[in-house]
């Protein structure tokens, strides 16, 4: 079984003015509300991929019932903590030919609802697969992951870990099936800059042997490197696509690797179907269909 964690989820509001003009009333052309988080991104984008998965998290207030009620019209199913102080974050997404994004905080998340998550955690056994991605709320300390893998270290879950920084570097210890930094990420975690696929691959590498057993760096329209668990190293292409929209293209490049892992036992069969996901959602207003992909993937060319 999958499981996602998304310690943060929000409302994803996003809307299209023609020409914002700060201090002055503006009026939407177009406006739309999504369950958001990158956690909640994979589980979307696994149901709509056909694989089987729980999503779980805290939600709060009226925007936590409504994150459930819309990723329950999806077909997700939910096991979320319902947190008493405060409410589920609204995170506003402006479109004005640049995008600009309006961040909320969260509710603020007691210890004792960390502990009803641990619990909720211990039905996981060995090969189920806990995602575990993005961002977490400030009441929240930088080991809260690797503090989760620890809990669950004797059960020989498979970790998917999609963060930055501290959060990403302390899950290296517990040996995460896959992690996946973008390439800004992984130049910042080494303090360098990395623009192409050439450069990312020794640092993918270096974050192999730190303790990650596949690490897949997402690299935009530039394509991705995948430092497998098998030794080898793999890289492809993006495929060709009019970008629409680019939230959850990464989240859409985690779910389609995982979907494809599970269905081929292939790392570079996972790498094509994460590439060809993360297009796809890419390319549409909304996440990644079945459809959308399996076209891409027939069209597909540009593994190396």
């Amino acid at each position: 079984m999958i499981y996602t964690l998304t310690a943060n989820p929000s409302l994803d509001y996003i809307v299209d003015v023609a020409d914002f003009k700060i201090g002055s009333v503006n009026r939407t052309t177009n406006e739309t509300i999504f369950p958001g988080g990158k956690g909640i991104n994979v589980s979307i984008v696994l149901q709509n991929l056909g694989i089987a998965n729980k999503a779980l998290g805290f939600t709060a207030g009226f925007t936590g019932t409504e994150i459930e009620s819309l990723l329950q019209k999806k077909g997700v199913t939910t096991d979320f903590i319902r947190v008493q102080n405060g409410f589920s974050r609204i995170n506003v997404k402006l479109r004005s030919g640049k995008e600009s994004e309006i961040n909320g905080i969260g509710p603020a998340i007691q210890k004792s609802d960390v502990d009803e998550l641990l619990k909720k955690l211990d039905v996981l056994q060995a090969d189920d697969t806990l995602v575990l991605a993005g961002s977490i709320p400030s009441v929240l300390p930088q080991t809260f992951y690797s503090d989760i893998m620890a809990y669950l270290a004797a059960r020989n879950v498979r970790f998917v870990v999609d963060a930055t920084r501290d959060l990403l570097k302390k899950s290296l210890e517990y040996k995460p099936f896959m992690v996946k930094p973008n390439n800004h990420e992984l130049g910042e975690i080494f303090g360098v800059e990395l623009t192409t696929r050439e450069q990312v691959i020794p640092y993918a590498l270096k974050f192999k042997e730190m303790g990650a057993q596949n690490v897949l760096v997402s690299m935009a329209a530039k394509g991705a490197v995948l430092a497998a668990a098998d030794g080898t190293v793999y890289q492809g292409d993006a495929p060709e696509c009019v970008l629409v929209n680019s939230v959850g293209a990464g989240d859409s490049m985690v779910a389609g690797f995982i979907a494809g892992y599970e269905q081929t036992g292939s790392y570079k069969e996972a790498l094509k179907m994460g590439l060809c996901t993360g297009t796809a959602s890419a390319a549409s207003e909304e996440l990644a269909t079945k459809e959308a992909v399996e076209k891409i993937k027939q069209e597909y060319t540009g593994l190396l």
